[in-house]
Order: C-alpha cells, then sequence, then structure tokens
C-alpha cells in the first residue's frame, strides 16, 4: 500500500556510481506511490547528444547548449550507460552552466505532486528542504564488480579494471568540482550496501523514510 502524506513528499537519494541507488530509488517510489526520476540520466543523455555531435564533453559552451535541448526521448536511449558517457556525463556535470540549465527541470518534476529522485547533488542543491535524504554508498571494488556485469549483460566488453579505474576517476571528480560536489548532506541517512542486498537496503530505506514522514 502505498504511503499517504499531507503534503507533496520529496526522497532525495545521492551517492556515487553503481552503489545500487537507483534500485533503491524505483522501488522506494513504488512503495509510496510517487514519481521516480534518475536524475544522472540528465547528465548522460547531455554527454550522449555532445560525443554523438563530435564534440568534446569538456567543452562548455557545446554540453550547455546539449543541455538546454534535451527532450524526453534522450532519456529513452538505450546508450546511456556505456563507459564513454560515463566519462563524459563526470565532464559536463562539473560545468556550472549544464547544472543550471538542468536544475529548473528536476525542481519542476519534483514539486508537481512529490517524487523519489536519485543522483549526487538531490539532497544538497536541488532539494536541501527535502524531509527525507538517503546517501547510499559502497566500496569501489564492489560498486566496479555491479557496473562490470551490468555492462557485461548488455554486451559491452570491458575489463572489471578499466570499470574499476574509470569508477574511481568519476568519483574524484564529483568530489572535487566546484558545481556541487558529490558529498552527503548533513541530514542525510548513509546506508553502505557493499555487504547488504537490495532487499535489506530497501527495508532500511522506507523504515528511514516513514521516520522523516512522521518528525
Amino acid at each position: 500500500m502505498p504511503v499517504r502524506v499531507s503534503a507533496p513528499l520529496i526522497v532525495a537519494i545521492d551517492g556515487p556510481a553503481a552503489a545500487g541507488k537507483g534500485t533503491l530509488a524505483r522501488r522506494l517510489a513504488a512503495a509510496l506511490g510517487l514519481p521516480y526520476l534518475d536524475t544522472g540520466l540528465l547528465y548522460r543523455a547531455t554527454a550522449r547528444r555532445v560525443l554523438d555531435a563530435g564534440g568534446n564533453a569538456d567543452d562548455p559552451q557545446a554540453a550547455v547548449a546539449a543541455a538546454e535541448t534535451l527532450t524526453p526521448g534522450d532519456l529513452e536511449r538505450g546508450d546511456l550507460r556505456t563507459p564513454e558517457v560515463d566519462r563524459g556525463a563526470a565532464s559536463v556535470a562539473s560545468i556550472p552552466g549544464v547544472r543550471a540549465a538542468l536544475l529548473s527541470f528536476q525542481r519542476q518534476f519534483g514539486h508537481t505532486r512529490g517524487a523519489v529522485l536519485d543522483g549526487r547533488d538531490i539532497g544538497t542543491v536541488i532539494f536541501p528542504e527535502a524531509r527525507a535524504k538517503l546517501f547510499v554508498t559502497a566500496s569501489v571494488e564492489a560498486r566496479a564488480q555491479r557496473r562490470w556485469k551490468e555492462l557485461a549483460a548488455r554486451g559491452v566488453a570491458v575489463s572489471l579494471q578499466s570499470v574499476a579505474d574509470d569508477m574511481a576517476a568519476r568519483d574524484a571528480a564529483d568530489a572535487a568540482r566546484a558545481a556541487a560536489p558529490l558529498r552527503a548532506a548533513d541530514d542525510a541517512v548513509v546506508l553502505d550496501t557493499t555487504k547488504l542486498d537490495a532487499d535489506a537496503v530497501f527495508a532500511r530505506a522506507l523504515e528511514t523514510v516513514k521516520e522523516r514522514i512522521l518528525l
């Protein structure tokens, strides 16, 4: 049964790549009867558009132009989770103009009737007022293994070490960027999924969200 609340509920889920936040966010959205938005796809789709045009994801002008012209169809593409796009997404996400272009889209989505959103700055920048904030993380080794299996299942041939190296580089870039660096909000509950399965993570997260609703 969906949890009924008196006002639109925002659940902000942040964390590094392949920590399990997307899987968790989808399950929470279904349990709470809320819309779901994977905000990371906005940056992936922006990078994909730049790369498709033969541009460089480090080019602010090209990246901002791509962000400003995104369409819902861009988020449905099946080629947004490749190592090339991983690197491109990290680059465009560090550009303040790109983040500004995508900010209103995310806020409007959540303000309409509440939402579960996952990304890297939901609880710190997009919805700092969110009542429920989670920071989902795991070791680099665990996350690299998950992403490598995901890529292999889609027929993408890449070594585990390469995935781990790319992930470590992405983590460093996300944490060091001047525009909305990746970090846990001061009032976020941290969930380390390294040794937890999806059901255990979901149970802990749902309990946390319900507790925040009742505050």
